[in-house]
């Protein structure tokens, strides 16, 4: 409640910070020690991220590599612990032990310029009758809730069960059922784990996928996030770092390895009713098709913004946007991963800090706001 009655009695924020995942909290976190009066707006009603919405079956062995986040050690859990319990429990205690300013479930469904003369008004974060201003904004809302269903011949027809990864419940419910899933990313070698053991799989990828065979030692994992960020300063859509490293079996996966599950196939020329056809006319019978086929960047409420490169992506020089420095993502191309999200989050209440030092000494003495040197939940104007 804080925070609430904070963000009520502020003019202008700092800062608002949309998302309260790993780089949403680590952004929060260093606008804290910077002394810079933000609001977390997280649309989840708990803490967690998109932690909190996987399957049962993704154990903490499974995802070992979740980084510790700021001043905070890694999370401490039994390695059978489900990661929807242990990831969104670590969380929610960082919050409480950092005392993060986090209003939800607050959905934010746009973020409008504002046109008057106040140079420290830059926007207005809108969701549903609640408003805030902010001189900068930093979006951290990832990719989870925008699953992407790539358009395919026949889609509609197919009469058996469609899902995305977004929704997948976990390896029992396709037990007897054969399954197609459709995806050449990590999220497809993860699930045919956990799925060939129980039912019949078809694996089929629009491009033969790349196997790693070397180790993957930090200075590869630095070359490909390297790649990643090209493309994002380029302006061009982001890429999945997957995508430049390679696939790689776990331990975990070398059953479905042994019943044949990473055998490939093309993808087919249509879906029917009962089954998919392929290309030379044959017909597969399957009951359930998996689209494995990733998530878009959550970016629709920064519409109004146009922030849009002519490449189709956001081009940005670190994690400030090129087309206008008052707003920072985070989570987003090389920053959506765990180590990556943390680094983000500092560098993004850089940039913030930035701008408002800029700002504050074009303005004229006459004309600023005083601003407050105690609370960093003070506003900028107040």
């Amino acid at each position: 409640m804080a925070a609430e009655e904070d963000a009520q009695a502020a003019g202008v924020l700092d800062a608002v910070v949309v998302g309260a995942g790993q780089a949403g909290l680590s952004a929060s976190f260093h606008l804290r020690r910077r002394g810079l009066a933000h609001v977390v707006l997280d649309a989840d009603a708990g803490p967690g991220g998109a932690w909190q919405h996987r399957w049962d079956s993704l154990t903490m062995h499974d995802v070992h590599g979740v980084a510790a986040l700021p001043d905070a050690p890694p999370p401490a859990a039994d390695p059978t612990t489900p990661a929807n319990r242990a990831v969104p429990g670590y969380f929610a205690a960082y919050e409480r032990d950092h005392d993060l300013p986090v209003l939800r479930p607050v959905g934010v469904q746009e973020v409008r310029a504002v046109t008057e003369g106040d140079p420290y008004a830059a926007f207005e974060v809108r969701a549903g009758d609640r408003r805030w201003r902010t001189a900068t904004l930093v979006n951290a809302t990832g990719t989870w809730t925008r699953p992407h269903w790539p358009a395919f011949p026949g889609r509609a027809e197919f009469a058996g069960w469609q899902l995305h990864t977004h929704d997948y419940p976990g390896p029992e419910p396709f037990a007897g059922r054969r399954t197609l899933v459709v995806g050449g990313g990590a999220s497809a070698v993860q699930l045919l784990g956990e799925i060939a053991p129980v039912t019949d799989t078809l694996w089929v990828t629009r491009r033969p996928p790349v196997w790693r065979t070397d180790d993957f030692t930090p200075e590869a994992g630095r070359e490909a996030v390297a790649l990643v960020a090209d493309r994002v300063r380029r302006g061009l859509p982001p890429e999945s770092v997957v995508s430049v490293t390679g696939l790689a079996l776990r331990e975990q996966e070398q059953a479905a390895a042994d019943l044949g599950a990473y055998r490939r196939l093309p993808l087919p020329s249509a879906i029917e009713r009962d089954g998919v056809r392929w290309p030379d006319g044959s017909f597969e019978p399957v009951d359930v098709i998996v689209w494995a086929t990733g998530f878009r960047p959550a970016l629709t409420h920064l519409a109004p913004l146009r922030l849009r490169s002519p490449g189709g992506g956001i081009a940005l020089d670190g994690t400030t946007v090129r087309l206008d420095p008052r707003v920072q993502l985070v989570g987003y191309g090389p920053s959506a991963s765990t180590i990556g999200a943390n680094r983000a989050g500092r560098s993004a209440a850089a940039g913030v800090a930035h701008y408002l030092d800029r700002l504050a000494s074009s303005v004229p003495s006459s004309a600023r706001p005083g601003r407050s040197t105690g609370s960093t939940r003070s506003p900028l104007r107040t």
